[in-house]
């Protein structure tokens, strides 16, 4: 069967005899002598299309046969025609080159082996077997694509045995002839199945989206060629809009935010020393009471601590803070300077029902109740 994706990696269409045709659950399975429809493999999904305008749902190798799995079935000895989704095709191609040229790059400067390789629906993910510098990885992103803009004709065939012993290329495992060699001059040569570009400059752009440590190594998220341009147009446009939220020009949004990182920072230690000064005034105009149940809005966490703490230095008893709503629930804080209120908060929380934790003369946490319900409860026990 010859495999004319191999031949020309532009074909989109291209006439095919049928030689099998088996129904499965799936769909039916179709064998031709002959197609341009590249099987998954290699980390590269495969070819989607239509045969004869029937649709290819996925193709699959199974030895030397590829199997195309299809809608509807076609008649064993007819001629079918196929179509290629291209711009399915050019897409995965231009991935699968520009992860080619950037592995080439890492390998020939840390030795580094891609352990890892795949093209999904948005990014790629490719992996290596050690780690790498953000500094270092915005150079070699650089190199890989000046390898672009250079449009070096790919080399992609077959060596015969005795020459292939002869060929330095990159792989993580000795292979056993046939071995297809795909060379990038300058950039890479590798031993690889699947379906390249013509030329580096059909790749568009390389760029690295993410890195991360994995498995001891590190593992990039990238995209190439059309992703590429619609990540760094789709980039623009949210720059753009910040620019104007800003008054920033696009290339001074970064300093415009810290500028007002900085003055949200200020504001919010003013306002925090504003609300202590409130809670303290608050805690003041309680000064004195035996036991206390509050109600006060707006108070996170931490406020409930502040109020608790100053409450206990100014009030005698017990005193009970609470915020929120009944539809949320509220924080709580019980304290007491004398007594141990963990008693008193276990009664609460099963009644009320809620969590909570603390020392023996600081309880704090939350309940599922109404404040209807939270008075009720302490109506009788602070009297």
């Amino acid at each position: 069967m010859r495999k004319l994706y191999y031949e020309d990696c532009h074909m989109t269409r291209f006439t095919a005899a049928v030689t099998s045709c088996e129904e499965t659950e799936k769909g039916w399975l179709v064998t031709l002598d002959a197609t341009a429809f590249y099987p998954e493999g290699g980390g590269q999904a495969c070819d989607l299309g239509t045969l004869n305008g029937i649709a290819v749902l996925d193709v699959q190798e199974r030895g030397e046969e590829v199997l195309h799995l299809c809608e509807k079935p076609l008649s064993v000895g007819s001629q079918a025609e196929g179509v290629i989704d291209w711009q399915r095709r050019f897409d995965l191609m231009q991935q699968h080159t520009g992860e080619h040229i950037l592995s080439g790059l890492i390998h020939a400067a840390y030795g580094y082996h891609n352990t890892g390789f795949h093209v999904g629906a948005d990014v790629m993910e490719v992996d290596f077997s050690g780690p790498i510098a953000p500094e270092a990885l915005l150079e070699l992103e650089k190199k890989a694509n000046e390898a672009v803009w250079k449009d070096i004709p790919i080399e992609c065939r077959i060596p015969d045995p005795e020459e292939l012993k002869t060929v330095t290329y990159r792989t993580k495992r000795e292979l056993a002839w046939p071995v297809r060699i795909v060379r990038i001059p300058g950039y890479d040569t590798c031993a690889c199945c699947g379906v390249h570009v013509a030329r580096t400059g059909e790749v568009g752009m390389i760029k690295i989206l993410s890195a991360v440590k994995f498995r001891g190594g590190i593992r990039l998220e990238m995209v190439c060629g059309r992703r590429a341009y619609e990540y760094m147009t789709a980039v623009y446009e949210q720059n753009r809009q910040v620019s104007q939220t800003f008054s920033a020009k696009i290339l001074e949004t970064g300093e415009a935010a810290r500028k007002i990182n900085d003055a949200l920072s200020e504001e919010k230690f003013q306002s925090a020393g504003l609300k202590r000064q409130i809670l303290w005034a608050e805690a003041e105009k309680l000064s004195g009471r035996k036991n206390v149940l509050h109600f006060m809005e707006g108070l996170d966490g931490g406020d409930l601590r502040f109020l608790g703490d100053r409450l206990v230095q100014v009030c005698n008893g017990v005193s009970a803070v609470f915020s929120g709503s009944d539809e949320a629930g509220y924080g709580f804080c019980l304290v007491s300077q004398n007594e141990d209120v963990s008693p008193l908060c276990k009664d609460m929380l099963e009644a009320l029902g809620g969590r909570g934790g603390g020392k023996a003369g600081f309880k704090q946490g939350s309940v599922r109740a109404s404040r209807e319900a939270i008075e009720g409860f302490f109506r009788e026990r602070l009297e």
